[in-house]
């Protein structure tokens, strides 16, 4: 086994890790294992960890029925094609996922991860106008403030500001933005946000193919909130202009915001959705595209007659069986009792917060808590105080926030905001 002195050194020289540069200064810290919502690193200290490795790991590390799940499948076989053959993995994922997602989604196409799965959404959307002889409904809107992947297609969508990929505007194919919301969730949408979109709704309907938004959460692009009237107003708004809606879930879905998938909170469904992350239960990478039976019938009546895209991983059955335990979990636990009582605890543990100079807003919704600051951290400095604090908070810009695993009891709450009031407090002013 590698020392830690080889493996980092290994490390600087030839990896690359995510939105990073080769040799980076920024401090690594190798992991030896994990447990419920504690990272144990090769030095022997151990981290609460506040990120739920990037919002994914909601039944902590290691559970005991996850594990089952993954050993049990990997008896009969690791992977298998899916094109010619199918599974029961599969299938009964894919049955529960029907049973669970808003009405009417009920054809489900299983992707390699977020991205993948946005992709998909997007090729669905372009085909399903392409069998209705009107391919020049081939171009995306999307919200400011929004993040859908680091793939070609999802970054094209994503906010060309916020969304970490102004360096590729020239070669990504040119959609089309509208201001995200200013009203925030629990409050009446504002007259001017639904006339915003509808002009550029009925400005642009007959080149548009979807709308693309994350439904209440807006996660990458700003961590933003928004009132849920905006998401019913938008789904009734692309009904009149004839533009599909897809609602990008990856963040959102299954129990993140205290509800089940985010639409849930304006009562709407989408006629594509994108899930991915907390799907698995942070085990294995793996997501899915739903889509309305009028979505994917018109894509099979169409030409060519099938829809265009197949991974060489798709339906993986362990990833597939991982999944079905994870929501089973999910499902058999009290979740909204737990994410509530997660809401309570940032709430209160944040607060402080609001009366430090360094801080814009604080702002929580289900089991996300967030402390935005006026500038952006540094991030070799302050990966490295959570570090020496005893927890894992990895900010981003001017954002320092918690998505914890829905296990994490009020305690260990409790210290990963202590952590982030101490850390906040000290930042230059």
């Amino acid at each position: 086994m590698l020392g830690n002195h080889n493996l980092l050194e290994i490390d600087n020289s030839h990896i690359w890790h995510p939105y990073s540069a080769m040799h980076s200064d920024i401090p690594v810290y190798p992991v030896a294992s994990a447990q419920g919502v504690r990272i144990k690193l090769s030095d022997g200290r151990q981290l609460i960890d506040g990120m739920a490795s990037w919002w994914c790991a909601i039944h902590g590390y290691n559970h005991p029925v996850l594990n089952t799940a993954i050993t049990t499948q990997l008896k009969d076989m690791a992977h298998v094609m899916f094109g010619g053959f199918t599974h029961q993995p599969a299938v009964k994922l894919v049955e529960k996922l029907v049973e669970i997602t808003p009405t009417p989604l009920t054809s489900v196409f299983l992707a390699d991860s977020g991205s993948v799965s946005v992709e998909v959404a997007m090729k669905m959307a372009i085909q399903y106008w392409h069998a209705k002889s009107r391919p020049s409904k081939h171009r995306f809107l999307s919200l400011r403030n929004g993040y859908h992947g680091d793939t070609m297609g999802a970054m094209s969508v994503c906010d060309p500001v916020t969304g970490m990929h102004s360096l590729f505007s020239g070669v990504l194919a040119q959609q089309l933005f509208v201001d995200s919301p200013s009203c925030g969730f629990g409050n009446r949408a504002r007259g001017e946000d639904i006339e915003i979109l509808e002009s550029m709704l009925k400005r642009h309907h007959r080149e548009l193919a979807a709308l693309i938004l994350e439904p209440i959460v807006q996660g990458a692009g700003g961590m933003r909130f928004y009132s849920a009237d905006y998401l019913t107003s938008a789904r009734a708004l692309c009904d009149q202009y004839e533009v599909l809606l897809i609602a990008d879930e990856i963040a959102t879905g299954f129990g993140r915001s205290g509800k089940l998938f985010a639409c849930e909170h304006a009562l709407i469904s989408p006629d594509i959705m994108c899930i991915g992350k907390s799907l698995t239960g942070g085990y294995m990478s793996l997501a899915a595209t739903l889509a309305t039976e009028l979505v994917s019938s018109t894509i099979d009546q169409g030409n060519p007659g099938v829809f265009m895209h197949g991974p060489t991983f798709m339906a993986n059955p362990l990833a597939c069986a991982v999944s079905l335990a994870s929501i089973n979990l999910l499902l058999e636990s009290n979740w909204p009792t737990d994410v509530h009582r997660i809401n309570h605890g940032l709430e209160k543990g944040l607060a402080p917060s609001r009366d430090f100079d360094q801080v814009s807003e604080v702002r929580t919704l289900g089991a996300i808590g967030v402390v935005e600051l006026k500038t952006a951290v540094d991030m070799k400095s302050i990966t490295s105080q959570f570090v020496d604090a005893g927890v894992w908070v990895r900010p981003f810009g001017k954002l320092v926030y918690l998505m914890p695993a829905f296990v994490m009891n009020d305690e260990d709450l409790a210290t990963l905001c202590d952590a982030i009031i101490k850390i906040v407090q000290n930042l230059p002013k």
